[in-house]
Formats: structure tokens, C-alpha cells, sequence
């Protein structure tokens, strides 16, 4: 592989006024509808000349939310600004902030859906 492995994520959920609610409060972002699909998605906003993977909320009657085997970890200045906003959100935080040796630090929290997802950063 030549680039990073991930190209695009979703994260499924059931309640879309919800469910965007927590990610622009969480990460202080406004997300944005992607136009052109019959599907109900908002992005995290996308730049193809910068580092990292584009993806989207999305709400699909085929996909429920929820625990899964897939993790995605948002890239944050310092994660535990993020983790601190979680739970006024809405969400639950699973596992606050800890080091993970040269690699920087992760917390790991629960959305408004039930999904899991990664913060990480490197201070």
C-alpha cells in the first residue's frame, strides 16, 4: 500500500439530529450534508490534500448502530479536551485518557447511538 490504508468511514446511527449533535459538540465542528445520495450522510468535512481519511455520519434502515469490531479514532490536539466535552454531549466515556508509549495517548467513548470511537493525540 502506497497511501494510508483507510480511505473512508462511516459511522452508522438511528437518530441523525442526535447523533450530529454529540460529533459537532465533541469536536466543536460543524458537520456538512452530503448532497448527490438518497441516503440521509453529514460529513466531517473533506479535504482531499490533507492528511487522514474523510467520512460521514450516516443513517441507513439496513445498519444499526452500535458495538461493532471496527474502531474509528479521530486525530485531537490533545484528547482530553474532546473526552471532557463527551458526556455533556450525551455520550459515555468508556476509558479517559492513557498513554500508549511513543505513540501519544487515546480515550475511548461512546456516542449518542452506542458506537465506540477512538481519540487520539500525541500530548
Amino acid at each position: 500500500m502506497k497511501n494510508n490504508p483507510v480511505g473512508w468511514f462511516e459511522i452508522y446511527v438511528q437518530d441523525m439530529p442526535r447523533a450530529k449533535t454529540f460529533y459537532e459538540t465533541v469536536f466543536s465542528t460543524k458537520l456538512e450534508k452530503l448532497p448527490g445520495t438518497e441516503l440521509e450522510m453529514w460529513t466531517f468535512g473533506m479535504d482531499n490534500n490533507s492528511y487522514g481519511a474523510p467520512g460521514a455520519l450516516i443513517k441507513m434502515d439496513c445498519c444499526q448502530s452500535g458495538g461493532g469490531g471496527t474502531l474509528v479514532y479521530f486525530s485531537c490536539e490533545d484528547c482530553a479536551v474532546e473526552e471532557s466535552r463527551v458526556v455533556a454531549a450525551g455520550g459515555t466515556v468508556f476509558k479517559t485518557k492513557f498513554g500508549i508509549g511513543p505513540y501519544g495517548f487515546i480515550a475511548l467513548v461512546t456516542d449518542t447511538e452506542g458506537n465506540m470511537i477512538g481519540l487520539h493525540s500525541m500530548k
